[in-house]
């Protein structure tokens, strides 16, 4: 009797720094298994060898920030049953979507000795600004238990288990002193979706927003918090203008502090 032909995954690469899918190399010996469950039909990071599609699955990293990635990610989207974003670039822009807030061509003019050759566009957006999206995955960059579980349920024709709480709630499980309370140190742990296991704050440092807003933040009261804390206007849009610049409620709350002019 012939065997039933394995699961085609997928792994596509747009504007990001290749992290989220070395990510996926980095899951060692579960790659392995992983590799024996389905057909890696498409990894550029791992082999030049392509499968045409379509896909039963397809991961994502990355942003959209030119037109031809525009186009790509509709064929991507095509090609594809399952498609889900990996990381903050892919889920809100990543740390490229800073240039949603300036002039791209000033950039351009600044870091590039020819920039008339350059093609871009004057935003970066997550893929599901362009595409139906059936599940994002956050972190900068992922997590990669979060990885495996997502991959594995979907091979296991299940719902992800996927943690939606902040990270305060990993430095408790921890044993972590909050450093806002104990020391006064901006963190941004109380609107932060968990997934790094509480890093920074374990090291006495305020949390950097890299998994991307929690399941019900107030963003408000952090924003008020922080000023009672003394931070400034112009350091409060800092802190939400990092990893997940471009995720709306980030970009609503560094706006709350950001003078109009400099709102977008």
């Amino acid at each position: 009797m012939p065997r039933s032909p394995r699961p085609k995954l997928a792994v596509w690469k747009f504007a990001s720094c290749d992290g989220c899918q070395l990510s996926v190399l980095d899951l060692e010996d579960d790659l392995l298994a992983l590799a024996g469950a389905v057909e890696i039909a498409n990894f550029r990071e791992a082999s030049s060898a392509v499968v045409d599609g379509p896909y039963d699955l397809s991961l994502v990293e990355g942003s959209v920030t030119t037109e031809e990635d525009a186009r790509r990610i509709r064929e991507v989207r095509a090609e594809s049953r399952i498609l889900v974003t990996i990381g903050a670039c892919a889920t809100s822009g990543g740390i490229q979507a800073l240039r949603n807030f300036a002039d791209v061509k000033e950039f351009a003019r600044v870091v590039y000795a020819r920039p008339e050759y350059v093609r871009t566009l004057a935003t970066s957006t997550a893929i599901r600004e362009h595409v139906p999206v059936d599940l994002e995955l956050r972190g900068c960059p992922v997590n990669k238990a979060q990885l495996l579980e997502v991959v594995s349920a979907y091979l296991g024709d299940r719902s992800p288990n996927l943690p939606t709480e902040s990270v305060c709630a990993s430095c408790k499980r921890r044993g972590t002193v909050c450093v806002m309370v104990a020391r006064g140190t901006p963190c941004l742990g109380p609107v932060t979706q968990s997934g790094c296991g509480a890093l920074c704050p374990a090291y006495d440092r305020g949390c950097y927003g890299c998994f991307g807003p929690a399941e019900t933040p107030n963003l408000p009261s952090m924003v008020r918090r922080l000023d009672e804390l003394g931070v400034d206007a112009a350091a409060r849009v800092r802190l939400f203008r990092t990893f997940n610049a471009g995720d709306p409620l980030f970009r609503e709350a560094a706006n709350a502090s950001a003078p109009p002019a400099e709102a977008r």
